[in-house]
């Protein structure tokens, strides 16, 4: 469970109007005794049958509870606070037996980081507070507390009542500077002085508790009956979470207001700076993540070294940016990474785990699962990416063309999509001309004077202002046909505008859904038998579940993709044209060591509007032969 002060929400201490930590502790002192409140209700209403129990017998015993009725009614209330107890029992021991979720990290000893446990240490004592029990780093912008002394975490627990574990987000300790971390992580480390008292430390326990406890009915190899009463459990679980989540949630507010006004008094000058780093690095690393690293982890494999790529990617940002400027001058102060013995090393630690935790990749580097440097990623990532997505396209065209002519088999040349995606020119570009006379129907003689009779005569029958309101309302009616009907038409000519693009689109689309299924089912399929053997990662709802990247694509961003994939394996095969990395955004062609940059804007050209000209021209200029088979994967 998280708490404590984020480093994502650094500096938003002051906000408690100036009453203090001791303020903020008492706050969430109070919430938590409430919480515990709760807790003694739902204790009191189990006992309460049995209490009434013990006040019928003794009542039997003393001669005031005599007779038939009184029999029956102790016999009932037994029955019902044997049946209450057993029921609480049961709920009692699923919570404080259920295991609630850690996030996975990666654990950084004393000896393998002994300046960062000693910058800790140090900080702890200028803020006054116990140090935390254990540091460990997540492939994540973020840093908070986590209590691990559930004996059901195993070897990740920490023993019990030494204090939470500090979670440092792994891109900080390479792209900050010593000074801007310890500024980041002061009000971290000040919420374990929060943490160390009774009353908030039981109710975290049981809050914990029950949220793993509303987990437990979905955990695997469970048979009905087990899973059966694991759902009772369930309930009653989520119904103590609803009575007490304000309260929990107002404690938790409390101690990080608490810790947020303790750490006012480090570091204040670089505290603003490390603010505005911590935007940046995570501008920086979800850029890294979602345009390098994930073609990545599709291709099977996985960048070793992340945390330095995201270094090389907000320095490429800040040069980009003017608004960044200044920050790369940082850079020859110490960095956050020098604190640790083997940065390489918890590099890559850090690197597989977010493949693991974004992209559910294996737990260890195999033959479709290996490492790869920054040095080798256009060879075997760009290079194999653009050869795989033209080798989806022209597999797709293969099929489109078989069923169209059979025996029309063509050789992978970017001429074929050319020829493919160019919209056809016979289409009439003059609107219909009007109908003939002899075409218009016949109208009676005056029956259009007539017409404009009746028209006129309702319309001095009725109050100006309804007549007018009425001619406003038939005047804003027809303005609303004439827009509706022109949206359609507009959405009817983009429709018909390549109709070629959208049948190898949706075609396209389909391939792509199909291999992204079945690699979801293998994902899910290694992830159930690594629950089942306790080497998957666990979340409260099972295994560990996967962050989406990017958003659901179109079909025509699919086709767009690929088309620019055979485009760079065109240029490669018939150019001095080489696959590069860019560090905002992922692959790149270089051409004459410049990145192709207006590339994209052609490609759009030709399958949003069929038009292959200004692609035409690019190949011309740049050199590339099209007619050329292309080298597919």
């Amino acid at each position: 469970m998280r708490y404590g002060v984020s480093g994502s929400g650094f500096g938003n201490g002051g906000t408690d109007g100036g009453l203090g930590d001791e303020w903020g502790v008492r706050a969430a002192r109070s919430r938590a005794l409430a919480v515990l409140r709760v807790r003694g209700r739902a204790l009191g209403a189990a006992i309460l049958p049995a209490a009434v129990a013990v006040v019928l017998y003794a009542g039997e015993v003393t001669g005031h509870f005599t007779g038939t009725g009184w029999a029956t009614a102790r016999v009932i209330t037994t029955v019902l606070a044997v049946v209450v107890l057993l029921a609480a029992a049961a709920v009692a021991l699923v919570v404080s037996r259920a295991r609630p979720a850690v996030t996975p990290t990666v654990e950084l000893t004393e000896t393998a980081a002994p300046d960062l446990h000693r910058l800790v240490r140090d900080l702890a004592d200028r803020l006054d507070v116990p140090a935390p029990s254990a540091i460990a780093l997540t492939p994540d912008c973020d840093s908070w507390l986590e209590d691990r002394s559930h004996r059901a975490h195993g070897r990740a627990a920490v023993p019990a009542g030494a204090g939470p574990v500090l979670v440092i987000g792994s891109p900080f300790l390479w792209w900050m500077r010593v000074g801007e971390l310890r500024a980041v992580l002061a009000p971290v480390v000040a919420g374990t002085g929060p943490s160390a008292d009774p009353d908030i430390a039981a109710a975290r326990r049981f809050v914990r508790g029950l949220d793993a406890a509303v987990a437990v009915p979905d955990e695997p190899g469970l048979d009905p009956l087990r899973r059966f009463g694991a759902r009772g459990v369930g309930r009653v679980a989520r119904l103590l979470l609803r009575a007490c989540g304000n309260h929990a949630a107002e404690m938790e507010r409390g101690v990080a207001a608490a810790g947020s006004e303790r750490a006012q008094a480090v570091d204040q000058e670089t505290r603003i700076v490390a603010q505005e780093q911590v935007g940046l690095a995570y501008a920086g690393w979800d850029r890294l993540l979602t345009r390098v690293a994930l073609p990545a982890w599709r291709m099977g494999r996985w960048p070793s070294r992340l945390d330095a790529g995201v270094v090389s990617a907000l320095t490429e940002l800040s040069r980009r940016d003017r608004l960044a400027e200044g920050f790369s001058s940082r850079l020859g102060e110490r960095p956050a990474c020098d604190l640790l013995e083997e940065p390489g090393a918890v590099d890559e630690a850090a690197s597989l785990l977010a493949a693991r935790l974004f992209h559910g990749g294996p737990a260890e580097a195999g033959p479709d699962w290996a490492p790869v440097d920054w040095s080798r990623y256009p060879e075997e990532v760009v290079d194999r990416k653009w050869r795989a997505d033209a080798a989806r396209l022209h597999d797709v065209l293969d099929r489109l063309s078989t069923a169209a002519d059979p025996e029309a088999p063509e050789a992978p040349t970017l001429t074929r999509v050319l020829t493919h995606l160019t919209a056809p020119q016979d289409r009439p570009s003059t609107p219909p001309a009007p109908p003939e006379d002899d075409d218009l129907p016949v109208v009676p003689p005056g029956a259009e004077a007539a017409a404009e009779a009746r028209a006129e005569a309702p319309a001095h029958a009725r109050p100006e202002h309804l007549a007018a309101e009425e001619e406003d309302g038939h005047e804003t009616e027809g303005r609303d046909e004439q827009e509706h009907e022109a949206e359609i038409d507009a959405e009817d000519e983009d429709d018909v505008r390549n109709p070629a693009a959208d049948a190898l689109a949706a075609a396209l689309s389909a391939q792509v859904a199909r291999e992204d299924a079945e690699r979801e089912a293998r994902a899910a399929a290694g992830a159930t038998a690594g629950a089942a053997s306790g080497a998957a990662f666990t979340g409260p709802d099972g295994p560990w579940p996967l962050a989406p990247l990017l958003p659901p694509r179109t079909g025509r961003d699919l086709l767009a993709d690929h088309v620019t994939a055979l485009v760079c394996c065109a240029a490669v095969d018939t150019t001095g044209a080489v696959p590069g990395l860019d560090w905002l955004d992922g692959p790149a062609l270089l051409v004459d060591g410049a990145r192709a940059a207006d590339l994209g804007p052609r490609v759009l050209a030709l399958v949003e509007e069929g038009d292959p000209a200004p692609l035409r021209a690019w190949l011309s200029t740049t050199g590339v032969r099209p007619e050329k088979p292309v080298r597919l994967l």
